[in-house]
């Protein structure tokens, strides 16, 4: 993108007419001034950076060169390089002048800069499998296998005490590891989850660290099958892959056995806690939420901006074309989706957002690789299914919920967030027009509250009448699916009020994300309206009053839309985006974009050209010549 000196009027018109000062709610997001400076300095480092500026942009690179880019960016941005490649110079200067929590605090912001909405190989490396070790192993282990990491499930692990060996095996196609980040290309070692069986006993799923390339020519091991599983609809530069075992032999200490262990003789020794082992999974659970309120925050932004810039239909004949962003409809589209993002960054809770929407907002220009939004779109889709398909996580939900329930129904009082489920209901809804938050609330924790009570009640009548659990929960899964998803609506609701009475002082910044928060509560309402309707506690009159103040809301955020997106604070470096930039010059930026793609490099292509010619309307006859090297065809 060329770089341009002036604002387009409308952005600056947006910006002056704000009620808020933006540098204030920059502050409220990320947790004070110095936070926000401090932030802001090492992304500059990153940004300013030569070799990891020198890369050509993601849309004119294949899939073979984002893979290359991604591993070469990935490694200049670990504390300790791998590949011996750049340094990038941020990080040495973060762990020269910062703490160790400062540390955990920026190198995530400056590593974005870096390389935002990009695949890192590397990625699960310092993730999941070194925390993994560090956590589930021993002394010894870490010493043999984090020390070098950081310089550089039907699958059976069955025990042979002869050996002092496991062997592993992947006896069918469906025990093939398939879809884990690094796989294909990218990693020597992986922390392996299988079924372990000793003395003929299935001891059920635990951790071990395999070897699976050659550290000599990174070739797979004897015994081991893998590779890329191929192209995706994104995340391009990672290399998700597929493995198999065949009589794959490690030795003892393979076994991360700091919790489970298996003796030399093969004596098995549990953990005292089962659910040790999915530790890992869990932390790469919670971070897969900050990475969609950070994307949400991005492709809000990008639509906003450009909405705000593009003009189209005159309103009335011979008047001026409005901006996009006055449309109602196109607010409908944009608002709920920014008090989303704001929700996501303070409360981190995941929920499915419609980005594809984020997309279309934009019109024709937001299905270019030019606006950012496909790339933001593409790489975080796989979050739905990074840990299992959605439906499952919300399941394992409400099976805590029930079972939280099920101590009410004894008289336990509950700690905390959950203590709503020992409430003693009103009747009636007080909310009324003044939007009070701790109504919305409590409407939210209500309907938690019912819906989380109908289905303990319809599961425990399925188990009284002889059905087993598992069925039982089955014919159950929709409505545990539902109270989950309310359940995690009502703790957003609760938490992004509080986050607004805890850190907003400016009180024109409290005013703004007051509106934000009520929208995303309204919002929610009328998306599941049935929810709250059904059992009366809200009245129908209070559901049309709602509906008439969403409207209303849409008017009120409307002079702040291009502010508060200006907030997330993200420079047109991070976004990459034609459309987002922070100077609102879209179609310069468009035509740059356009005049390199690889197809401009020449104005004939060697292989292909046409010409269509009409001869005239009598004949009416159409002459194509396509040459394709030197052979020409008629019709």
């Amino acid at each position: 993108m060329s770089s341009q000196t002036s604002v387009n009027p409308d952005l600056a018109k947006e910006r002056k007419t704000a009620s808020f000062d933006r540098e204030n709610l920059t502050e409220v997001i990320y947790g004070g001034k110095e936070s926000v400076r401090r932030r802001r300095y090492l992304q500059n480092l990153a940004i300013q950076d030569r070799y990891l500026q020198s890369f050509p942009p993601w849309w004119n690179m294949d899939r073979e060169t984002q893979y290359d880019v991604a591993v070469k960016k990935a490694a200049s941005n670990q504390e300790n390089n791998p590949l011996g490649l750049h340094q990038a110079m941020f990080i040495p200067t973060i762990e020269k002048q910062g703490t160790k929590e400062q540390i955990e605090k920026y190198v995530t912001p400056a590593k974005q800069a870096a390389s935002n909405q990009e695949t890192n190989p590397l990625g699960l490396h310092q993730i999941m499998f070194i925390p993994t070790i560090e956590k589930q192993g021993t002394k010894e282990q870490i010493e043999k296998y984090v020390t070098p990491a950081k310089q550089g499930l039907e699958t059976m692990a069955t025990y042979d005490p002869a050996s002092e060996e496991f062997v592993i095996n992947s006896p069918t196609i469906t025990s093939m590891k398939y879809w884990p980040g690094s796989l294909g290309k990218t990693c020597n070692y992986v922390i392996l989850m299988a079924q372990l069986y000793t003395k003929g006993k299935k001891m059920g799923i635990h951790a071990f660290v395999v070897q699976i390339r050659s550290l000599q020519d990174h070739k797979p091991m004897p015994g081991v099958t893998l590779g890329d599983i191929g192209n995706k609809l994104g995340y391009e530069g990672m290399d998700n892959g597929f493995l198999m075992f065949n009589n794959y032999r490690v030795p003892r200490d393979a076994m991360l056995m700091r919790y489970a262990k298996v003796e030399r003789d093969g004596t098995y020794v549990a953990p005292r806690n089962a659910k040790i082992a999915y530790g890992s999974m869990v932390y790469i659970r919670a971070l897969i939420v900050g990475d969609m309120g950070r994307s949400c925050a991005q492709a809000s932004t990008i639509a906003t901006r450009y909405s705000a810039v593009r003009r189209q239909t005159e309103i009335r004949p011979g008047g001026p074309e409005p901006q996009v962003i006055d449309y109602q409809t196109q607010q409908e589209k944009l608002f709920p989706m920014i008090a989303a993002s704001y929700g996501l960054y303070f409360t981190g809770i995941f929920m499915g957002l419609e980005y594809n929407r984020l997309r279309r907002a934009c019109g024709g220009h937001g299905y270019t690789n030019a606006s950012g939004l496909g790339k933001i779109w593409a790489n975080i889709t796989p979050a739905c299914t990074y840990e299992g398909e959605n439906t499952v996580m919300y399941l394992q939900c409400a099976r805590y919920l029930v079972k939280v329930y099920a101590l009410v129904a004894t008289g336990k009082q509950l700690p905390g967030f959950m203590s709503y489920l020992n409430r003693s209901g009103k009747q009636q809804s007080s909310l009324t027009q003044a939007l009070n938050m701790e109504d919305f609330v409590d409407l939210y924790e209500h309907t938690a509250a019912r819906l989380i009570k109908v289905v303990a009640i319809r599961l425990q009548a399925l188990l009284k009448s002889g059905t087993s659990v598992e069925e039982a929960r089955n014919l159950c899964g929709v409505q545990m699916v539902q109270a989950a998803k309310m359940h995690s609506y009502a703790y957003t609701v609760r938490t992004f009020n509080a986050v607004i009475q805890a850190r907003a002082s400016d009180p024109n910044v409290a005013k703004a994300l007051t509106s934000l928060c009520q929208l995303f509560a309204v919002n929610g309402i009328l998306q599941r309206l049935g929810d709250f309707l059904q059992d009366g506690y809200l009245s129908g009159q209070q559901a049309a009053m709602l509906a008439d103040k969403q409207l209303a809301l849409f008017a009120d955020i409307r002079p702040n839309a291009v502010a508060l997106v200006d907030a997330f604070d993200y420079p047109d470096q991070v976004l990459g985006s034609c459309l987002g930039r922070y100077d609102g010059n879209v179609y310069e930026a468009l035509y740059e974009y356009a005049k390199n793609s690889p197809l401009n490099k020449q104005d004939i292509h060697d292989n292909t050209f046409l010409t269509i010619v009409i001869v005239d309307d009598f004949i009416n006859c159409l002459f194509i010549y396509i040459k394709m090297k030197k052979a020409y065809l008629y019709k």
